[in-house]
């Protein structure tokens, strides 16, 4: 069996919901031991989903099946002064320490990094919240919805500007998590330099904000805020969603080359106008263009169009539904729906580990820990402690 490449990287994964347990949930797949520490309850997210019959398997949501995969669990009471210690022995042992609590939270806790870093200098904590740790707003409440929205993404997504549409995936917890194992990677690394941890700081509005990325630049360059124009460009044409007769299509003509192409293909002398070569012709007559190819394209299937439209090397694409998503050939050739295992021995797909590394690449996934699975496993192995002393701190509610 092949070597993980963050073998050897033991993660304490305090996090919740779903921005958290995104970040954790890609260092577990890349190799780290990511040891989820619970409150004795367990953390929200395990009761997401958890009796929904269309949405759960063996009690587990989809929600917790997916985010807690190659994870284990161990439940402490963080509260309680015995269980605070039983923390701060575990992060003795770790690499990195993980939460997405809201601002405050691990302070409150004492579990913030000059206090870990206390015990163990090398420590490595990241906390991912809506807003950062300082500034003149950070302490307000945050979830996906309302920092797409404060982040300017909303603004530019959907129809129209009377209807602001936020993203269908929920980029703003999973930019965050995202973000954060790049944060955690780096600092990683320059420990390795310098033999100390740090603290990583991620906000989720920052994520936003890095991702206007060029837009934001054209908008300090002209002084004008952009709008949403659906799935149109606002500099390429034909660049769209066209209705077939049975579905919809893209099609993305971004260089002339390929509007000489389309228009050869399709031999609509309409579209075959000398200003069409170019793009500034194009762009002007952009509504035109669009009504005759969604009158073309409404004509046939979208698999006769697409064929077609292979054929001519114009970018293209069918806008698929869940169902054609996860069964496309090259998701699947891609090991990207891989099976969830439930610890009962139940299974069910779900989406794989889009990192593929040539030497190291740890296509396995183990079940989702039930509520303190490795509790006595992990406190018994990393820190020693006899059953008669595990047996003392669950009675007295200290662990479970």
């Amino acid at each position: 069996m092949n070597t993980k490449p963050l073998s050897g990287i033991r993660v304490l994964d305090l996090t919740h919901m779903l921005s958290g347990p995104y970040g954790t949930m890609i260092l577990a797949d890349l190799g780290a031991e990511t040891i989820k520490v619970e409150p004795l309850t367990g953390e929200g997210t395990r009761a997401l989903l958890a009796r929904d019959p269309k949405n759960s398997l063996g009690g587990m949501g989809a929600y917790f099946l997916t985010l807690n995969r190659n994870k284990q669990s161990v439940c402490v009471d963080l509260k309680s002064t015995q269980g605070l210690e039983l923390f701060y022995q575990l992060a003795e042992t770790a690499d990195v320490v993980v939460d997405n609590f809201s601002a405050g939270v691990t302070q409150k806790l004492g579990i913030d990094y000059p206090r870990l870093a206390a015990r163990n200098p090398r420590i490595i904590t990241a906390t991912i919240s809506g807003f950062g740790s300082d500034g003149p707003r950070y302490q307000r409440p945050a979830f996906d919805q309302v920092v797409q929205a404060i982040g300017g993404g909303m603004s530019i997504t959907g129809a129209d500007p009377e209807h602001p549409t936020r993203a269908g995936i929920p980029i703003g917890d999973l930019g965050g998590g995202m973000f954060a194992v790049m944060g955690i990677l780096a600092a990683l690394v320059e420990r390795n330099l310098s033999g100390r941890g740090q603290h990583v700081d991620i906000s989720m509005l920052d994520c936003q904000i890095s991702m206007l990325n060029y837009m934001a630049t054209m908008h300090f360059l002209s002084g004008e805020d952009p709008h949403p124009i659906g799935n149109a460009h606002f500099v390429h044409v034909p660049y769209n969603t066209f209705k077939t007769a049975d579905g919809f299509i893209v099609i993305a003509v971004i260089f002339d080359q390929f509007w000489d192409n389309l228009s050869e293909m399709l031999g609509d002398p309409e579209l075959q106008r000398e200003e069409f070569r170019g793009q500034p012709g194009r762009l002007a007559a952009k509504g035109f263009i669009e009504e005759r190819l969604n009158a073309v394209f409404a004509t046939n299937t979208s698999a006769h169009w697409l064929a077609a439209l292979e054929r001519a090397r114009i970018p293209c694409a069918p806008v698929n539904r869940f169902s054609q998503a996860l069964s496309d050939s090259q998701v699947l050739h891609r090991n990207m729906v891989v099976e969830l295992r439930h610890p009962n021995g139940e299974s069910t797909r779900g989406p794989g580990n889009p990192i593929k590394l040539s030497r190291t690449p740890g296509e396995d996934f183990s079940a989702p820990p039930l509520l303190g699975q490795h509790t006595r496993q992990v406190l018994g192995s990393l820190l020693g402690m006899p059953a008669e002393e595990l047996d003392r701190l669950a009675s007295n509610g200290v662990i479970a």
